[in-house]
């Protein structure tokens, strides 16, 4: 039996492998150079394909670029989703880890681009919408609460907030000892405001 490689994958199977590198690569490229440092040009050549290839898969910056932070959320999404809710503090830490690696320091930098740039905008708004009420999902999943229960869906609404500005407090410097101190004690208020 012949052993597929990459030349005699179909064609189908390339295309999908190369659109997940350009994600992946877009993602990094963000996340490392911001909006104005990361071209569709730079993407391509971390992700190892020619422009045109990208451009084939992406028409232009912003699809690539709204796409790859999608990719990545849906991701992590599913990770979350695969997590086991009997661990409220390993819960509150997967949830606060969302907001401080590579994605959100790409999704930051989006959504800076996407408030100076009118066509990002609303693009990058929707998307923002579409991923927060996601992750408000998964989060009342995992935390295993209520959210029929008066101040529930706040309470973790404004985790997810407090968690978004550790995401803020880490991109200068590494604030992982500190972060650490506060999630326990998140974790412990959770358990005391849910139940």
């Amino acid at each position: 039996m012949e052993a597929v490689t990459p030349s005699t994958a179909p064609k189908q199977d390339r295309s999908r492998a190369t659109r997940q590198r350009l994600l992946e690569a877009a993602v990094a490229c963000l996340a490392e150079h911001g909006w104005a440092g990361s071209t569709v040009s730079v993407v391509a050549e971390r992700a190892g394909v020619s422009r045109g290839a990208a451009q084939h898969h992406f028409p232009t910056r912003e699809d690539l670029f709204t796409a790859a932070v999608e990719y990545v959320a849906e991701q992590r999404s599913r990770a979350l989703a695969e997590l086991p809710c009997d661990d409220r503090a390993a819960v509150v830490a997967a949830l606060v880890d969302l907001y401080t690696g590579p994605l959100f320091r790409a999704a930051l930098r989006l959504w800076v681009a996407a408030s100076n740039e009118q066509h990002l905008h609303a693009r990058v708004t929707e998307l923002e919408s579409r991923v927060g009420r996601e992750t408000h999902r998964i989060a009342v999943r995992l935390l295993a609460v209520d959210e029929s229960r008066p101040g529930t869906r706040e309470t973790v609404q404004g985790f997810l907030d407090m968690a978004r500005g550790l995401g803020l407090a880490n991109l200068l410097t590494d604030d992982s000892a500190r972060r650490q101190r506060v999630v326990r004690q998140w974790a412990l208020i959770l358990d005391e405001a849910l139940g």
